[in-house]
């Protein structure tokens, strides 16, 4: 048996390529839209990817299942669980299997059993795995977005991101029926294999380790150890991270079935001399680290630096879906990059990019010290916005903080003084430059970042409010 776990470090996911060496075939699961990954691990071991499939519709990526399955002519496996307004829009022109509680699919010797586990989506189902070349009792559970380590799916996106008033508790419910389930399900040396690690917002308490086990997991996973479904529901509810905006477009886009990539077409390189016109036509990007991007930058372009893990989860979450993009990085790989981390996401229209030199007359960002922010704010003369998630604010913030999470900063602006300057600050410094080029890019005229963010106010001894309850 061979197995390989793929893991993006930026949206920490992971996924999935099992299969025999002795028969040759293998399956992916949950696949990414990177599917040239698993096309050369399936030849490095000598495979053919014969099945393809996934545990649910995704919120945070765009699936490569589609794609990977059209590519390689394997199987396409999906749910046919969750009820009609949980299926696949696109199984049908695509010839998938549509499969169900109780039903399985094999490579080999090696056997996929689906099991329904809804929850954190109504159609999610988890893959329990037996390679009968070695013994017929399951050795292992994929479980998606179901059973983290140390944390359970969350059940609230539908409500919270995709805007489906009244599901977040009948999901929570649903989740804890699935959990009671699961926990005779398989023996307690059982592996569980979960489709993310710590840092994905599909959570709240995501552990950092690529597997556990079953019995495991009932010892030290709150989910498992709370008895009473009341106060799993008030627990599983409560301190979950504000979602990114672009969660409801990859649900709606993953269920209607994930535009093609094909192959990648040459990133063209501008000149400086069309920069009036990029600007006009395209949302123009700034990739490159936050101090070049402060130092000087093109007027309204958007901040998003390519060297941070949540890149993605940052441009999901500013960019718009329905305009063309134009890049500034500090080299075409750089560039390149960038593209490929972007079209996980779906933001495919990348037209262009743009070296630095095409910023030598642009704008700096000022930037201001956590002592004078808090006592301009203190005096009514200068706005603090905090732009971390909700449940970091409440767990600490500045008592003259305005608070608005960057993924509502362009939506909520309007609840911004424009007649005062406004002082940025997030944890440590990131997320406030790009609020900072999301509110030049609005119009605002005094703006200032403030250094180390908020992890300046705790080592200055600066007041310090707690609102968690």
């Amino acid at each position: 048996m061979v197995l390989k776990r793929f893991y993006d470090e930026g949206l920490a996911h992971a996924s999935y390529l099992i299969g025999c060496s002795g028969t040759g075939e293998c399956a992916v699961i949950d696949p990414n839209r990177d599917i040239d990954a698993y096309v050369q691990a399936a030849e490095d071991e000598g495979m053919r990817i014969a099945a393809v499939t996934e545990t649910h519709i995704h919120a945070d990526y765009l699936s490569g299942a589609r794609e990977l399955a059209k590519k390689t002519g394997a199987t396409l496996y999906l749910s046919a669980e969750g009820g009609t307004d949980w299926q696949y829009e696109f199984a049908g022109a695509e010839g998938a299997t549509l499969v169900k509680d109780g039903d399985s699919f094999s490579v080999g010797p090696i056997e996929f059993r689906v099991v329904h586990t809804p929850g954190h989506t109504p159609e999610h189902i988890s893959f329990v795995v037996t390679d009968h070349a070695a013994a017929d009792t399951p050795m292992a559970v994929l479980t998606g977005d179901f059973v983290f380590v140390g944390d359970v799916g969350r059940p609230d996106l539908l409500e919270r991101a995709a805007k489906q008033e009244g599901t977040m508790v009948e999901g929570a419910r649903a989740l804890y029926s699935s959990i009671s389930k699961f926990k005779s399900l398989l023996p307690d040396f059982a592996m569980i294999f979960p489709g993310h690690g710590a840092g994905s917002a599909c959570g709240k308490s995501l552990g950092g380790l690529p597997v556990t086990t079953l019995g495991y997991e009932k010892n030290a996973n709150w989910a498992f150890r709370t008895e009473a479904e009341s106060d799993f529901i008030s627990e599983v509810l409560t301190g979950q991270p504000d979602p990114p905006n672009y969660f409801a477009v990859m649900k709606k886009w993953n269920k209607q079935g994930p535009a093609l990539v094909g192959e990648p077409r040459p990133l063209p390189e501008f000149e400086r001399d069309v920069l009036p016109q990029i600007r006009r036509d395209t949302v123009v990007v700034d990739v490159r680290d936050a101090e070049a991007y402060s130092a000087r930058h093109v007027p309204a372009s958007v901040h998003l630096p390519i060297d941070k893990k949540r890149f993605c989860t940052y441009a999901g979450s500013v960019l718009p879906y329905d305009r063309p993009l134009t890049l500034i990085a500090e080299s075409r790989a750089q560039a390149e990059q960038a593209v490929k981390r972007l079209r996980l996401i779906g933001l495919d229209d990348v037209r262009g990019w743009l070296p630095p030199s095409a910023v030598t007359d642009g704008e700096s960002l000022r930037s201001v010290g956590a002592d004078d922010a808090l006592k301009a704010a203190a005096d009514g003369q200068a706005t603090l916005l905090d732009v971390r998630n909700t449940n970091e604010y409440e767990e600490g913030h500045s008592p003259h903080a305005v608070s608005i999470p960057l993924s509502q900063l362009t939506e909520r602006a309007g609840e911004i003084d424009r007649s005062k300057p406004v002082a940025i600050h997030c944890q440590s410094g990131v997320r406030s430059v790009v609020a900072a080029s999301l509110l030049e890019r609005l119009g605002f005229a005094s703006i200032a970042n403030v250094r180390g963010g908020f992890d300046a106010y705790a080592e200055m001894g600066l007041p310090i409010v707690e609102d968690k309850k």
